[in-house]
């Protein structure tokens, strides 16, 4: 009984990373990587993607730890001010999500 909690909050806790693409002027390769190194240590972030060509910035984070406006506050933080080209999405909603039975130890997907 302890496991499948355990598994149900593991699953939820997934659940909860979102995606934001926001839009920074980026001139080159040391602002992509100035961003790298500060925005990385923001709590709550989990991924960064710089796309120099078209100046977008692709940061995933725990929605529970953090969210757009405090990561805007850090893009000012450092000079590259950003804003929100697409809106926030649920990284985790579109896969399909596995999880294994506490009794059995079988894997089943949802």
């Amino acid at each position: 009984m302890f496991f499948a909690l355990c598994s149900v909050t593991l699953f939820a806790a997934k659940a909860d990373k979102q995606v934001v693409v926001l839009s920074c002027d980026l001139h080159c390769q040391g602002c992509c990587d100035k961003i790298m190194k500060n925005i990385a240590f923001e709590k709550g972030v989990k991924d960064i993607v710089c796309d120099l060509p078209t100046k977008t910035v692709t940061v995933t984070f725990d929605a529970h730890k953090t969210d757009i406006p405090t990561l805007l506050k850090a893009f000012d933080k450092i000079g590259k001010p950003a804003k929100v080209k697409q809106a926030p999405s649920q990284k985790e909603a579109s896969a399909p999500t596995t999880e294994t039975d506490a009794t059995t130890g079988a894997s089943q997907q949802y």
